[in-house]
């Protein structure tokens, strides 16, 4: 079929959910760091609202949290809330594996063990978390039985975290007056908004270079058709790209224009207009006079009216956006660090979700202790430089941090000028970067992806699939000149294109393509994260 055709290994638009596939854009991750946040210290056993059009990623979301919750979490998830009050407390039980024998359609019965179970787990340290996916589906009844459960508590601490994942419906249904007493309970929201034209392309390429593809074949007026068409929600995108490819493939073409995306847009996303009932010819002929009229009259000049003295401003504001980034002044970083705790795994978790990265394919171990293969096609490497150096290879870092209780880690998500982002105890900020050199030694740790034969690093007279990947990207950032016949060999003009390079980079230049080097080479490709710049 195709797959030959385009050299991949499996297709790459599948709307089948598959973790290997997943693209996490900013928003994505911001989403991510709410939720996570809103079940640790910042949720205080409230209510957490995370929603999003159809196909934006909330399911996605939910798995990803669910692989990232500490060990001492227990997590009740219902996926079908077209239930009672008494049918959702059935579930919740039956979610938590507590025995309801002789309790089933009581609620005070329910509740009660469900109270009791809540109180043991809080006696032995654990969080119990309540997750309803499309909550925009719960009755009234239900939504007000499940505020109930957050009187569950003790004179300190709510004893049920809840989560409602839901379409922007959801938001609608929160904001009725009857549900105020729930909707005051909420501690944290999050909407999940479509790509942008600039996620939409990286979210296609790292799809295509999962699935095993080279050569991209989307032209780019071609990818910014694709995100029009599917404005920007990743499983339209995925429907029309792959409509594309099957026509690429039918006119046995290798390289994807605006009008293949035009033409697969009809195909996969155009209602069937043909079933329609036909208007009579005077419905018609009525409906024309009316529009020339309208017309007639709204060509008009007519005076604009004055807003209405009544409208607050605020009435009038552009649509949501992303939740703006918090500033940490330098001398409150010493009190952030002593909060994070010593323990690595938060941070390696962070900088693990930042590339999609499953538990079974590599673990919070494995990423800490950093061997130069972390799994299949993802290297890890480790090593000492400075914040300038980080910045240059463009890729967020796992830092060992210092404060005067001890160590710490953080994520290096974004460095400029003066400024700094970080991920730290449970969340993103912005911070001095003088504040960070105060705690940081130069220690480090950076994941990239690549191909599996790059295990085996080039060395002088090599010839093969890395020798091609490593000059490929050598002539594109060291200047490096294509060979005029033959295969490409490492040889001293590979040497000191590699010396360039890594100058270029504040790397010892040696001319040795190590595991900093290779980071280095594969700083500008697509897949995966890179650093923010411009925060100053």
């Amino acid at each position: 079929m195709y797959l030959e055709h385009y050299g991949l290994r499996e297709p790459p638009f599948s709307i089948t959910p598959d973790p290997r596939f997943v693209f996490l854009s900013d928003r994505h991750r911001d989403a991510l760091a709410h939720l996570l946040f809103g079940i640790g210290q910042g949720g205080s056993g409230g209510f957490v609202q995370l929603t999003g059009e159809v196909g934006t990623g909330k399911t996605t979301i939910c798995r990803l949290l669910l692989e990232q919750l500490p060990e001492n979490t227990r997590v009740a998830l219902v996926l079908n809330p077209r239930l009672s009050p008494v049918e959702l407390l059935e579930t919740i039980c039956e979610e938590l594996r507590l025995d309801i024998t002789g309790k089933r359609g009581s609620v005070k019965a329910l509740f009660d063990a469900l109270s009791a179970y809540l109180l043991d787990a809080y006696a032995e340290g654990l969080r119990v978390v309540l997750i309803v996916d499309e909550a925009q589906n719960l009755s009234v009844e239900a939504l007000e039985q499940v505020r109930l459960l957050t009187n569950l508590e003790t004179p300190t601490q709510k004893l049920l975290q809840i989560l409602l994942l839901g379409q922007p419906e959801l938001r609608d249904l929160l904001g009725r007056e009857d549900l105020r007493q729930l909707a005051q309970r909420i501690t944290a929201r999050f909407h999940l908004t479509p790509l942008d034209a600039a996620e939409t392309d990286a979210y296609l390429r790292h799809r295509w270079a999962v699935a095993g593809g080279q050569r991209f074949p989307f032209t780019k007026l071609a990818v910014k058709r694709i995100h029009e068409h599917a404005g920007g929600v990743p499983r339209l995108v995925n429907i029309v790209a792959e409509r594309a490819l099957l026509g690429g493939y039918a006119h046995d073409s290798l390289q994807i224009g605006e009008q293949d995306v035009d033409r697969a847009a009809r195909e996969a996303l155009a209602p069937r207009l043909a079933r329609l009932p036909r208007p009579r010819l005077a419905a018609v002929v009525a409906v024309v006079l009316a529009l020339l009229i309208a017309g007639f009259v709204w060509l008009r000049p007519r005076p604009l009216p004055p807003p209405p003295e009544s409208t607050p401003a605020a009435a009038v504001a552009a649509p949501e956006r992303p939740p703006v980034v918090p500033y940490l002044e330098g001398d409150g970083l010493e009190a952030r660090l002593r909060l994070a705790g010593a323990s690595p795994a938060p941070a390696a978790a962070e900088l693990l979700g930042l590339w999609a990265v499953r538990a079974e394919e590599a673990g919070i171990a494995d990423a800490i202790a950093c061997p130069p293969v972390l799994a299949s096609g993802l290297f890890c490497v480790r090593g000492r430089g400075s914040l300038d150096k980080l910045a240059a290879l463009g890729r967020p870092a796992l830092l060992r941090l210092h404060s005067s209780e001890g160590e710490a880690w953080a994520v290096l998500l974004g460095a400029g000028a003066t400024r700094v982002r970080l991920w730290l105890a449970g969340g993103r900020f912005d911070t001095d970067r003088l504040a960070l050199a105060r705690h940081w030694r130069g220690d480090y740790v950076a994941l990239w992806r690549g191909p599996d034969f790059l295990a085996k690093v080039p060395a002088s007279g090599d010839t093969g699939p890395a020798v091609d990947w490593v000059h490929d990207r050598l002539r594109e950032r060291a200047g490096l000149e294509a060979p005029q016949t033959g295969p490409a060999v490492f040889d001293t003009t590979s040497v000191a294109a590699v010396r360039r390079l890594q100058a270029a980079n504040g790397l010892a230049a040696d001319g040795v393509v190590g595991p900093e080097t290779l980071l280095a080479l594969a700083a500008r490709d697509d897949i995966g994260p890179h650093l923010r710049t411009g925060l100053d």
